[in-house]
């Protein structure tokens, strides 16, 4: 199978990659950075800028399945033109690769992307499900709408459409797990708020395994991409600091202080999802990191 990657040089990217190689799979990668493109024998970069609605079309040669992970990060300061770009990064990629293969003969079948459980409103009872029809109504819930939007808009050349709602990455290497285990490991960590709000978590490398096997399974349709275990802000972060033999003595962290450090984007630390896996595990998925205190052995090195 050769499947195109959007994202790939990301930390999520890199682990398809990896995963694509070990199944025999060949890569091809699209990227917005000329100093990004490779050309070996199994992985192969193409240039595209979007904003300009530029792609180079040899990216799709032979290409059965599409993975889509193109999206700025939404972990950097909510400014209206900022807004804007987390937005239009998702929902402009989509649609030059759905108007690109709309003319030009292809054997694309199938495109797995990703999304985000932000699409589901701040809760502390409710447990999400993929046929939720609760729809968050803030800033994140707009950018998850339309970017699931943009990706649906497939079905009508015929490919087969599949959504990943991802939840809370963690991973060494990058992303938010670095940045929360820094101050505990210093002594410094505290809870956000009263600690309690859920936080449905995924160990990158069963995120990974997922988009591998929703392609082998030709899985299609919406899947929350979260461990079968969410945990409350303030489990998580004790099992960090037990992890690093330190005690949680600071204060909590109130949400105004956040607000005014963070702007509107404090609602990433303080917004409450409790989010079910069960549709991908009847699916036959099954997670190598099922429980936080499995993940974080694995993410805190001794």
């Amino acid at each position: 199978m050769k499947v195109l990657i959007t994202g790939a040089t990301g930390l999520i990217g890199q682990e398809i990659v990896s995963l694509c190689h070990q199944s025999n799979f060949e890569v091809n990668y699209l990227s917005t950075s000329k100093q990004k493109l490779q050309s070996l024998s199994n992985y192969r970069g193409f240039y595209w800028n979007p904003k300009e609605g530029e792609i180079d079309t040899n990216c799709f040669q032979g290409v059965e399945v599409i993975i889509n992970l193109a999206g700025a990060t939404v972990a950097k300061r909510w400014t209206s033109s900022y807004k804007k770009e987390i937005i239009e990064s998702r929902t402009l990629t989509a649609s030059l690769i759905l108007k690109t293969l709309q003319n030009i003969e292809h054997n694309v079948r199938h495109i797995i992307s990703a999304s985000a459980i932000g699409i589901y409103p701040d809760s502390f009872q409710n447990y999400y499900m993929e046929d939720s029809d609760k729809k968050d109504t803030g800033f994140l819930g707009e950018v998850v709408a339309q970017w699931e939007n943009a990706i649906l808009q497939f079905k009508v050349v015929g490919i087969d459409v599949s959504i990943l709602r991802i939840g809370l990455v963690l991973s060494e290497k990058g992303g938010a797990f670095p940045k929360m285990a820094k101050p505990i490991q210093l002594g410094v960590g505290s809870f956000f708020g009263d600690g309690k709000q859920w936080q449905s978590w995924i160990h990158v490398k069963d995120l990974a395994c997922m988009f591998i096997f929703i392609a082998k399974e030709r899985l299609i349709g919406v899947y929350n991409a979260v461990s079968p275990n969410p945990i409350s802000n303030k489990k998580l972060t004790r099992t960090i600091a037990r992890k690093y033999n330190k005690k949680i003595v600071l204060p909590s962290v109130p949400r105004f202080v956040m607000k005014l450090i963070l702007g509107e984007m404090y609602i990433l630390l303080f917004s409450s999802q409790r989010v079910c896996s069960d549709k991908i595990m009847n699916s036959g998925f099954h997670f190598e990191f099922g429980n936080i205190t499995q993940a974080i052995e694995v993410l805190v090195e001794e």
